[in-house]
């Protein structure tokens, strides 16, 4: 028992390091993807065509009760900000939302190949969130989430190698 227990911690820290990390898998649909636990960013080879997925677990109640919203994403946000309506914030305008065990939207075609370049070009983080402009012309920010951007280049790379 003695002797599992340090094989087993070294599989841990192995694990918790690696979900640091951008992941690639090709089990059918080669996909690229970061899970911060609370989201989950992806681009995949869905048909031959490159798709952009982002997926909230436990959306809020303003994204969970919504059929469309605009999506955001900014490459390496200056520390304490995110998601702008300057500052190299990206928006992609009124995607249908999917609700099932959470929220989520796939953008494809252009959109999401010019959204892969701008996650493999960024170096420390990538902020993603859904948004909204309201009655005052304000853009509303909703389940912001941070993904770490390492290993996003080569990661994203290998599937734009296979999707294009």
């Amino acid at each position: 028992m003695l002797r599992v227990f340090p094989a087993f911690l070294v599989l841990l820290l192995a694990t918790t390091a690696s979900a640091q990390d951008w992941r690639y898998e090709d089990q059918g649909v080669p996909i690229a993807y970061f899970d911060n636990g609370d989201a989950q960013f992806q681009f995949a080879c869905r048909g031959g065509d490159l798709a952009m997925g982002f997926w909230v677990r436990a959306p809020h109640r303003e994204v969970a009760g919504a059929s469309a919203m605009n999506l955001a994403i900014t490459a390496d946000p200056p520390e304490g900000t995110g998601v702008s309506a300057g500052g190299g914030t990206r928006f992609a305008q009124d995607i249908p939302l999917i609700h099932s065990d959470g929220s989520s939207m796939i953008v494809r075609g252009p959109v999401a190949r010019q959204w892969a370049r701008i996650a493999q070009q960024a170096r420390n983080a990538i902020q993603v969130a859904y948004v909204r402009t309201n009655k005052q012309g304000k853009l509303e920010v909703f389940d912001s989430n941070s993904f770490g951007a390492k290993g996003s280049s080569a990661t994203i790379k290998k599937l734009l190698d296979r999707c294009g």
